[in-house]
């Protein structure tokens, strides 16, 4: 079992679980213990267990992949921005930074993956806020609409880079 500082405020234990995949732990502040088992296939189990025995756990629910993915995507959203922004006052020469899709650019409407933003900068499109909805991790296959507010974690020369593949114009 390896402890996993995700928060400040909440030690997770972190178990490898062989042929399955992953456990999760952590006690909450009213004392219930909880476990996610993200299992090789994407699907997430979440488990409540016994406080009389902790070495009883009953399922709550499975959630499928794209559940989890989901829930992930709303509960971490408003998060997301400051999360890397935390990241990058640690961990000197990096930076993150918000950029906006506009009309005029050459990827409006297009997929993500045609940008090629990681190999022609190495930076990363890490979330695309649209509207109210956030896509964390966004994958190659993610339309890029007008007004998209794409997050943005790189060096400060890799996010001008980004930068100026957003600026370029259609043609």
């Amino acid at each position: 079992m390896v402890p996993l500082e995700v928060s400040p405020l909440v030690d997770v234990n972190e178990t490898l679980l062989p042929g399955v995949g992953i456990r999760y732990e952590f006690s909450t502040r009213s004392g219930a213990r909880v476990g996610l088992v993200a299992r090789r296939d994407g699907r997430i189990e979440i488990v409540a267990y016994d406080p009389r025995d902790p070495d009883v756990g009953t399922e709550v629910m499975t959630l499928t992949a794209s559940e989890a993915e989901t829930v992930a995507e709303l509960l971490g959203g408003p998060r997301i921005a400051a999360r890397f922004a935390d990241l990058t006052r640690e961990i000197p020469g990096l930076t993150a930074a918000e950029l906006k899709v506009t009309a005029g650019s050459r990827y409006a409407g297009r997929l993500l993956g045609d940008t090629r933003a990681r190999t022609r900068t190495g930076a990363s499109i890490v979330a695309l806020v649209r509207g109210a909805d956030v896509i964390a991790s966004p994958g190659p296959e993610q339309q890029l609409d007008v007004g998209d507010t794409l997050v943005v974690v790189g060096t400060s020369d890799g996010i001008d880079g980004v930068r100026d593949l957003l600026a370029r114009p259609t043609g």
